[in-house]
């Protein structure tokens, strides 16, 4: 996942986040990778994550509602861009820091799907730009 990344969880700060991250890509002339994540539950009796027959079906709504706003986002971007989507099941914090690694920058909105305005940064948000191995761009809500 060479590049930039972008988090994307289907929410209107993701997508502000994703507009961010195409113009930034097309600027420095670098590839894009849209991660979806579809957050899994945790055991509580192992603390592992376990996958069920849901996980699927909501892992192609995610990625679906990643091409969808891909699709949406680069109306507005001029300029070649090589944009990859992926769709993958875990946990999110996890799986963001572990795609930092291989990462020339990580892109994330300020807040995710479930949008509590009294928070300025969601706990994932403030976990990703604590442990990411690359810089970490927190793009904040549209006005």
């Amino acid at each position: 996942m060479a590049g930039i990344v972008v988090g994307f969880d289907g929410s209107k700060n993701a997508e502000a986040a994703l507009s961010w991250a195409m113009r930034r890509a097309v600027n420095e002339h670098l590839g894009l990778t849209v991660l979806t994540i579809n957050e899994l539950a945790v055991s509580p009796w192992t603390g592992s994550p376990s996958v069920v027959t849901e996980d699927e079906v909501m892992l192609k709504k995610a990625r679906q509602a990643a091409d969808d706003a891909v699709a949406r986002c680069s109306r507005d971007v001029t300029g070649p861009l090589s944009v990859t989507v992926t769709a993958i099941n875990g946990i999110v914090g996890d799986e963001l820091i572990s795609a930092s690694r291989a990462a020339e920058m990580l892109v994330i909105g300020s807040r995710g799907e479930l949008d509590f305005p009294a928070l300025r940064v969601s706990e994932i948000a403030a976990k990703v730009a604590h442990y990411a191995s690359c810089p970490v761009v927190i793009v904040p809500p549209a006005a």
